[in-house]
Order: structure tokens, then C-alpha cells, then sequence
């Protein structure tokens, strides 16, 4: 008895790779390379876009794109074969995120339908492979234990000859190259400042929850914000807000906080201009550790721009805040974008 032959799988016209790439490293070299045997072109797109730099994040969406082109190119990948999409994150809208990523696929293939979607399912935080039922799966055989996490953690710690095992030699000249720049010193300062810092709580009986209140403050088209003077997100524009005393409500903590950081005029009653408010608990939105913030949201109607007192704190119009969440700290633009889009 003879066994079957094994039927070949058609080769897809387009094949989607999702992934933040922060930065590339073999195993995402092996997963394009096998799909690129599966189909005409690969779009390749990358997460976490228009982004401030953090430790987590540490290479703009056009760094990693340049980065991913030089390795391809350097394994005799031709470059009409690779497109690019460019994804922001969406922390609190995931129907906002996966529209986005529809949106950049179509712009490439134009109205075909034959198009794949490539990963590998090893834990929930592949769940956007179950998220594109219009595209059919096909599963890579590459397993690695490598991840991005110990690529990033080798590189912050200085163990270059670790990395240069991790990652395909184009990715290597990069991080060298970048490892010179003033950027890599100010992620450097940051990740040991963050390191130091969970540190300080890791004999807790139980991982600590910290609870923050966070005050976003209009007026007439413009947002209330602070430019933080100290790490972690050290010149990053801010809602004002910070941790919750013992003895303080919630909105007490985000008013005192408002005032405190801007100083705005305490004759101002913010209370009685309390629009909205909601809680915001994404697991990773701060690299200190889980922080859950309640954000309230002061409409101060129209009219003049109400003076501040501190030097750190400006009126920006609401226009130039929505388009640059690069400038923000952690998720505090998906915050302020989620009160504005309330209306």
C-alpha cells in the first residue's frame, strides 16, 4: 500500500507578516523567508508606529523598515518583493487597530482577496492571528525560543557579542552603529532608571498594582499638558496626574494634580467642569510596572486660555496633539484621544 502524495499548497499572491520588530532578529528573518516561498510579495507590517522611543520600543517604524530591507537584501531577497505597512498602536480600540492593518493591506493589493496571513500561534499574544478571517492562515514552521525581550535586554546591558548571535549581521551594523547615538544613551538611562526601579518593590509579598489619577484638561480646541522633567519619559508631553495618596479620592488626586503640575488658577473649579471620566488599565501601558490610571476629562468650555504658572505646562491645540503621538509618554495620547473622540 502505497501512501499519499502530499497535495503542494498554491502560492499566494501576497503574504501579511505582523510584528513590532523591536528589533528584527533570525527567527523573523526565517519566518519572511519562508513565506517568501509561499508567495509573491510579503507585507511586512510593523507594529507599534509613530511611537516615542522607550526601551520597549526603541527603533522608529522607518528604522525597522530600513533595518528589514538590509537583511532581506543581504539573503538575495529582491526588493520589489517586500512591501511595508505601518501600524500605530490602538490600546484601548481594538476595532481602530484592526481596521488600520486592512487598511494598509488593501493599500498594496489593490482589491485581490489571495492573500495569506503568516505566524505561529504559541500564546495569547498571538491572538490577532484568529483576528483576519477574510485571509487564510498559513502557519510558519519556524520555532524559536529567541524573542525580541532578550535581543533588547542583551543590548541594554551591553552584551554586544550576544546580540551579534541573535540577529542577521545587517541588524547587527545597525543596533553598532546606533549604539554610538545619543538616542541609545538616553534608552540606556532609561532602562537602568526602570530596572532600578522594580527593583526597589520585587520583596513585595505579592507584584505590586499601582493606581495613578490623571487630569486631561480643554479648553477652546486645546489640551492642558506637562513636558516631564525626569525619567522614565524625560522630555515626553503628559497629561498632569501622578500616583493617589492615602488619604485623597480619586478626583482629588487628579485636581491636586492639575493644579500642582500647571498651575492653574486654583479659582478655576474643576469639579463642577468634570465632563467624563474612565479607567484605563491596559497591562503593559507603563514600563514601571502594572499602573492603572483613572482619567478625568475637565471641559473648560471656550473663551481666553486660562494662564499657567509653571514653566513644564502649555496649551496645545488639540489638532497638533491628535497627529503627534510620538510626543507622548506611555498611552496618555490614546487617553486624551479616547475623551475627543467622545465628543
Amino acid at each position: 500500500m502505497t501512501g499519499s502524495v502530499p497535495v503542494p499548497r498554491r502560492r499566494r499572491t501576497f503574504g501579511v507578516y505582523i510584528g513590532r520588530f523591536e528589533p528584527p532578529h533570525t527567527a523573523h528573518l526565517e519566518v519572511m523567508l519562508e513565506a517568501l516561498g509561499s508567495v509573491q510579495k510579503l507585507i511586512v507590517v510593523i507594529g507599534s508606529a509613530r511611537a516615542a522611543r522607550t526601551p520597549k520600543n526603541p527603533f522608529t517604524a522607518d528604522e525597522r523598515q530600513d533595518i528589514i530591507a538590509a537583511m532581506l537584501a543581504e539573503a538575495g531577497i529582491p526588493k520589489p518583493r517586500v512591501l511595508f505597512v505601518h501600524i500605530r498602536d490602538y490600546y484601548y480600540n481594538e476595532t481602530l487597530w484592526l481596521s488600520e492593518v486592512q487598511r494598509g493591506v488593501q493599500a498594496h493589493t489593490r482589491g485581490s482577496t489571495d492573500v495569506a496571513l503568516i505566524g505561529h500561534i504559541k500564546d495569547e499574544s498571538s491572538y490577532y492571528l484568529r483576528s483576519f478571517p477574510a485571509w487564510e492562515f498559513i502557519p510558519t514552521h519556524v520555532v524559536s525560543e529567541l524573542s525580541a525581550t532578550d535581543v533588547r535586554t542583551a543590548y541594554f546591558e551591553d552584551r554586544l557579542e550576544d546580540v551579534a548571535g541573535m540577529v542577521p549581521p545587517a541588524v547587527h551594523t545597525f543596533l553598532t552603529e546606533f549604539h554610538a547615538t545619543l538616542e541609545y544613551a538616553d534608552l540606556r538611562a532609561e532602562y537602568d532608571y526602570l530596572r532600578e526601579y522594580r527593583v526597589s518593590w520585587k520583596d513585595a509579598p505579592f507584584p505590586p498594582v499601582f493606581l495613578t489619577a490623571d487630569g486631561v484638561v480643554t479648553r477652546s480646541g486645546h489640551v492642558l499638558l506637562v513636558r516631564r522633567d525626569g525619567l522614565p519619559g524625560r522630555g515626553r508631553l503628559a497629561m498632569p496626574g501622578g500616583f493617589v495618596g492615602q488619604t485623597e479620592t480619586l478626583l482629588d488626586c487628579a485636581m491636586r494634580k492639575v493644579r500642582g503640575e500647571s498651575g492653574l488658577n486654583a479659582a478655576i473649579a474643576l469639579d463642577t467642569q468634570l465632563r467624563s471620566q474612565k479607567v484605563f488599565d491596559y497591562p503593559g501601558r507603563s514600563l514601571r510596572g502594572r499602573t492603572v490610571t483613572h482619567a478625568f476629562h475637565f471641559d473648560l468650555g471656550i473663551g481666553q486660555l486660562p494662564v499657567l504658572g509653571e514653566k513644564s505646562a502649555l496649551w496645545m491645540p488639540l489638532g497638533d496633539a491628535m497627529a503627534h503621538p510620538e510626543l507622548f509618554f506611555e498611552d496618555h495620547h490614546a487617553i486624551i484621544e479616547h475623551f475627543l473622540m467622545r465628543g
